[in-house]
């Protein structure tokens, strides 16, 4: 049965009518808010490349999770900035690291919110990679297995330290499996894991290696990351994390890749988000800096196209600002 323009048009007539055949909705309790941890007091950092994000040290980030609670924004991203780097990334697991010191502080400052911590060794290596390299001259090669032991035992420091979900955004082969492993044996079975499951090797990650200090000193992450020419494999990665034990799925970045988003989200019945990444933050900041964009309404669409792709949730830098602007 066709359904007439003339009767769209009716429904489309007032802001309650169109709230009510709306097909696609966001709420805040499905934005999660990045924040960047770093040691200190009193500190508030901003990123030159991401106007409005900070590297915040603890007491300041508890001031954001509180206001990020207020306005219904259902969880926190967790990335740390370690006072020293080594060739392991030691930071990342040890017992008294800058995100571990922050799920302690944050649980009890905004209690309702879902804390998130990202697991990975970009942040804490002096190399800037996501895993153990080995060099030999100019030649390198990420040792899969060995950043594999070292991811796993991040995720369990990060989980004892209060960690509602452990996120794995390293993409080495199999680390799902041994954090589920280590989770388990450790008595946290019910910690679920958000695998990143289809992080593409992209050009928009830019502004976060400033924001992370997470830059990679030699080569890329082309070897370890997904070409973004080949969304067949983003569904056989996906397919393959969920075997292993991903209780969740994100998407990275979401802009450039809302067609694997929409595949993800034919294929798997599993709770799928998008992170909305720094290149496609700042992207937007530059072009509101300039006046060629509506400020309000663009950030709201660009969001609601992840969620028309079919994400459920969203990692997103402007989720204060579109939690305002929903309520």
């Amino acid at each position: 049965m066709e359904f007439p323009a003339t009767r769209l048009r009716r429904l489309r007539r007032n802001e309650a009518l169109r709230d009510l055949v709306r097909e696609t909705r966001m709420d805040p309790a499905t934005f999660i808010y990045p924040l960047f941890l770093c040691p200190g007091e009193g500190i508030r950092r901003e990123v030159s490349a991401m106007p409005g994000v900070f590297n915040l040290s603890l007491d300041q980030a508890a001031r954001e999770a509180e206001k990020a609670a207020a306005a219904g924004i259902g969880g926190l991203l967790l990335f740390g900035l370690p006072p020293e780097k080594d060739p392991q990334g030691s930071g990342a697991w040890a017992e008294d690291g800058i995100v571990q010191q922050g799920l302690r502080a944050l649980k009890g400052a905004a209690p309702g919110l879902l804390l998130v911590a990202d697991v990975c060794l970009c942040e804490y290596t002096d190399h800037g990679h996501c895993g153990v390299v080995r060099k030999t001259g100019e030649a390198y090669e990420i040792e899969n297995d060995a950043s594999v032991a070292l991811i796993a035992k991040t995720a369990l420091s990060l989980a004892q330290a209060g960690a509602d979900i452990v996120a794995p955004s390293d993409m080495m082969d199999g680390r799902v499996r041994a954090i589920r492993r280590e989770l388990d044996r450790a008595g946290l079975e019910q910690t679920p894991i958000l695998s990143y499951a289809a992080k593409f090797a992209s050009s928009f990650y830019g502004p976060f290696r400033e924001a992370a200090g997470s830059a990679p000193q030699f080569g890329d992450r082309r070897s370890y990351q997904m070409d973004g020419a080949n969304p067949r494999e983003a569904m056989r990665e996906i397919e393959q994390d969920l075997r292993e034990g991903a209780d969740l799925i994100l998407m990275k970045p979401a802009m450039p890749y809302l067609d694997v988003i929409r595949a993800a989200r034919e294929r798997f019945d599993v709770p799928l988000g998008a992170y909305q990444v720094s290149g496609e933050y700042s992207m937007l900041q530059a072009a509101f800096a300039r006046g060629w964009l509506d400020r309000d309404r663009a950030i709201l669409e660009s969001l609601l196209a992840i969620y028309r792709a079919g994400a459920g949730f969203a990692v997103t830098y402007f989720a204060q600002e579109a939690a305002r602007l929903l309520g």
